[in-house]
């Protein structure tokens, strides 16, 4: 697990300079442009052109709500979302709760290793099994940077990846700008058909993520609980701006692979699979486009894999009280990615399948992160304002109805 700094050097950050405590939502914020989200925003404008761009933008709002609540809860109470199942629920339903988020730590990694596994494949030819260890290998490393030189180092690393993320997916719209008149149309709500509809319910699906809700409470914890001399105000104005500004360079990679496709591959064949992706946008915007996509999204799953897998062993801390060694669980959770592809599933499906387990473990962490910080038992003085709470629970509903949607319209 990340170690973080002392209480001490928190407080003396906070108190010289506040902006030197921005970083953990960037943390989360990289789980928001995985490979899955690569593959659906990307799907969205080659088959929608700009009709779902409001589904996008929507979407990343619903996450601000969301990921603040998160990092609320640790901030106020000093425990992560998983420390508080975990000291609430009884020993059976306690295994079980951990069991179906453990099934989502896994379905998390599949996509993410598989990502970072075709990013390879694209980029220097290497089979997908091998650039699966390969991926899983790297971020290993990304890991016991936080692990020995605590979570400010990894924020770091985690910006630096972004940055290189948003230089690969944002290249092409540089080259192809998109419509501004389709841009403006597409923020209108409206949909094209249940095709469009299924998708929107994916885009939502893949943005809202119940391991990153986890895992922001258990970056945020390490203030303690309140009444030890913080300014828990101050530290929540300050998570405000971390939590807008993280999301916001997530909405916009995400709004940009969309746009892109909008622009550049509407209509064409192939944007099924991610290895058709960047074979059409190097031959519609260019090789050096291509290239830059395919960096990029070697950088998006090393890096959100490195995430989810940091998500999985502070779920299983705070539900079963146990530390597992870093090197066997990243075995553990990687071993369902090795094993999908050594048997031949088309990669991309595996994504898509990874999507809809995910969905059936949002309600999990949604509902209980926004019920626990509408308690006053729970956040004393800093309780929810009800109007927030009602914005958290139209969120969790819109989110949770949508999915089961995805659910339904998926295997019906």
């Amino acid at each position: 697990m990340l170690r973080p700094p002392g209480l001490g050097a928190d407080v003396f950050m906070w108190r010289a300079k506040p902006v030197a405590l921005l970083g953990p939502a960037f943390i989360a914020a990289v789980a928001y442009v995985d490979p899955g989200n690569v593959a659906t925003n990307v799907t969205a404008g080659a088959r929608y052109g700009y009709t779902l761009v409001w589904v996008v933008v929507l979407a990343n709002v619903m996450a601000v709500l969301v990921q603040y609540l998160s990092a609320k809860l640790g901030i106020v109470t000093g425990r992560s979302l998983a420390d508080q199942l975990g000291g609430r629920l009884p020993a059976r339903t306690r295994i079980a709760y951990w069991l179906q988020a453990e099934a989502i730590a896994v379905a998390t990694d599949l996509a993410e290793v598989v990502g970072g596994a075709i990013a390879l494949a694209i980029l220097f030819d290497i089979p997908l099994v091998a650039g699966a260890l390969c991926t899983a290998a790297v971020s290993l490393l990304i890991l016991r940077v936080g692990d020995r030189r605590g979570q400010r180092a990894l924020e770091r690393v985690i910006m630096g990846f972004l940055a290189l993320i948003g230089t690969g997916f944002m290249a092409g719209l540089v080259v192809d700008p998109p419509s501004g008149a389709g841009v403006a149309a597409g923020l209108v709500p409206s949909f094209a058909g249940s095709g469009s509809v299924l998708l929107a319910s994916g885009i939502i699906g893949a943005t809202v993520m119940p391991h990153v809700i986890y895992l922001h409470s258990s970056l945020t914890n390490r203030l303690g609980p309140r009444g030890r001399g913080i300014d828990v105000r101050g530290m929540l104005a300050a998570t405000r701006v971390d939590v807008v500004a993280a999301l916001a360079v997530a909405g916009v990679l995400n709004l940009s692979l969309l746009l892109l496709a909008a622009s550049s591959l509407h209509g064409l064949p192939g944007t099924d699979t991610l290895h058709g992706v960047h074979a059409l946008i190097t031959s519609e915007v260019g090789v050096g486009v291509g290239m830059l996509f395919a960096v990029a999204l070697l950088g998006s799953g090393l890096a959100s894999t490195s995430v989810g897998s940091a998500a999985g062993a502070e779920v299983m801390r705070g539900l079963l009280r146990r530390r597992i060694p870093l090197l066997l669980r990243r075995t553990l959770t990687v071993i369902p990615a090795i094993v999908v592809l050594a048997l031949g599933v088309e990669p991309s499906a595996a994504l898509v399948v990874s999507q809809v387990v995910l969905s059936m473990g949002i309600p999990f962490a949604l509902v209980p992160l926004v019920v626990l910080t509408a308690r006053r038992s729970v956040m004393g003085p800093h309780v929810n304002h009800p109007a927030t709470t009602a914005a958290a629970s139209t969120v969790a509903g819109c989110v949770i109805a949508l999915n089961l949607a995805l659910l339904y319209l998926t295997f019906a």
